[in-house]
């Protein structure tokens, strides 16, 4: 089906079900997996591992500079669609550097002001690094014979913070020895030390000791994030350059279904380098997705959350927690994360989760909206069109979204989404054997299992089936999630799920 149909019809679906019961909770068909940042599940897009946060300024628009920033890559493409195949669009240095306050952005072709300030030749593309003043620092233009260097703008950033890290480090060895003699006057220098603690993470810890000393305390507020005491920078040297191809390796083991060798190359990755988020979200979202080791899922999300992370490992972590813990029970406070995860990174699976939360409070406008932008981020991906064609068929529009279904019937991770739109069409004995397919040939842990089939028996987009004995058959080994605090527990203490099949209350 078109595309451009399905996000109209977007616009349509959630009113047209106004008068309908509306329990679905914040499950049903939500994707994930493969470090949570792939557009649209393991349906499709690159199988990338490093991908950069690059931020496309609109012409005319001010560029939105995270917190912290101290260094900016201006990258000026020939074209848009030549931007989306560089190879800057995935790099371990640009990565990391952006959770050291390396802020990633995109002019494209029209941005014809900025162009003149940095003086860009037209149909170049070019790589500008500037400090937050906008001064230039260095440029990247293509060679002799026309090839542009993505790896020269890695140099480019990482030498930048190599001297910069020599400076400061000077600055705060001086002002050290300066308080072991008791000169209080050493606090100027190590306020600016501490100033740098986004691009000197250690540095700055360092300068929070000192300056502790001198009884000047800093927040542990600002503290926290620069993870614990030992914890290395993250690593934009490539002293730790064996991660990549051992995440590479997994997400690989993870997409042909070979769950046992991921999770093992995962948590190698990210106990050869502690300091590499990245390594830790595909973790994280491993335990998460596919295993139900909520626990450590839990464990590794708060990780990432407590040390220097990149946009898009912070957005993974923050939407994993604001998953568990809707499972959990408690709708607020999954909510406010899913919007944390916004705000630190939009992805297509919060855009989705959002919309199935709103969807099931009967908010259908604003469901609306974050369907529309799920699939504005990735209009191509399969699996966000499958999911928009679920509340196709639920609006009446069943011909359109049973073209999408075959069209993708072979997309094992959706599956769960295919069943609902024969349900939703009327095709019981389809649903039940794509729901069977989504319990038992894409789902291999027992513990996601039991969480998905209490989904099922609680989404009302299987209704037609609450009273099939097979449906209820099939989902009888049904658990719940909990939590105590913000730990959430075990696969082995998940909880049986009690009743018949139907909706619950949302609270």
């Amino acid at each position: 089906m078109n595309i451009n149909k399905i996000l109209n019809y977007c616009l349509l679906v959630f009113f047209l079900l106004n008068g309908a019961a509306l329990f679905a909770t914040c499950g049903g068909g939500g994707g994930g997996g493969a470090g949570g940042a792939r557009p649209g599940g393991m349906g499709g897009g690159p199988a990338e591992v490093f991908n950069v946060p690059w931020r496309v300024v609109a012409n005319g628009a001010q560029l939105a500079v995270p917190p912290g920033t101290g260094l900016a890559v201006m990258w000026f493409p020939a074209s848009m669609d030549s931007a989306k195949k560089s190879e800057l669009t995935s790099s371990r240095t640009l990565a990391l550097a952006s959770a050291r306050g390396v802020a990633d952005f995109v002019l494209p072709p029209d941005a014809a002001k900025r162009r003149v300030t940095y003086a860009v030749v037209a149909g170049q593309e070019t790589a500008v690094l500037t400090d937050l003043e906008g001064k230039e620092i260095g440029r990247v233009v293509p060679g002799p014979k026309g090839k542009f260097d993505a790896r020269a703008v890695e140099k480019l950033v990482s030498d930048e913070l190599a001297s910069r890290d020599k400076t400061w480090k000077a600055t705060l060895e001086v002002a050290e020895k300066r308080v072991k003699s008791g000169d209080k006057n050493a606090a100027d220098d190590l306020q600016q030390v501490w100033a740098q603690r986004v691009m000197f993470p250690a540095l700055g810890k360092r300068a929070a000791k000192a300056l502790d000393k001198l009884g000047i305390k800093v927040s542990w507020q600002e503290l926290e994030p620069l993870g614990p005491d030992m914890l290395a920078d993250p690593d934009v040297a490539g002293v730790h350059a064996d991660v990549e191809p051992l995440l590479q390796a997994g997400l690989a083991a993870e997409l042909a279904a070979k769950y046992d060798a991921a999770g093992r190359l995962y948590a190698e990755a990210a106990e050869r380098d502690p300091a590499d988020p990245t390594a830790l979200r595909f973790l994280g979202e491993f335990y998460r997705h596919h295993t139900g080791e909520w626990n450590k899922a839990g464990q590794v999300f708060r990780r990432i959350m407590a040390q220097p992370a990149d946009p898009i490992a912070r957005a993974v972590a923050l939407h994993g927690l604001g998953k568990m813990t809707i499972h959990a029970g408690r709708f607020k406070a999954g909510l406010e994360l899913f919007e944390e995860s916004l705000a630190a990174w939009p992805l297509p699976i919060t855009y989705r989760n959002l919309a199935v939360y709103w969807f099931s409070e009967k908010q259908h406008e604003k469901a609306a909206g974050y369907m529309r932008q799920a699939l504005a981020l990735a209009p191509d991906d399969a699996y966000n069109q499958v999911f928009a064609a679920v509340y196709l068929a639920a609006a009446g529009h069943k011909d359109e979204a049973l073209a999408v279904a075959k069209a993708n019937e072979n997309l094992m991770d959706a599956s769960y989404n295919l069943a609902a739109i024969w349900a939703q069409t009327g095709d019981r004995a389809k649903a039940m054997e794509l729901l069977r397919r989504h319990f038992y040939a894409y789902e291999r842990f027992e513990a996601v299992r039991a969480m998905e089939m209490k989904e099922a028996r609680e989404d009302w987009m299987f209704a037609n089936l609450y009273a099939v004995r097979e449906f209820d058959e099939l989902t009888k080994g049904a658990k719940n999630a909990w939590m105590i605090g913000l730990e959430w527990c075990d696969p082995s203490k998940l909880q049986p799920v009690e009743g018949a099949p139907g909706p619950r209350s949302m609270q």
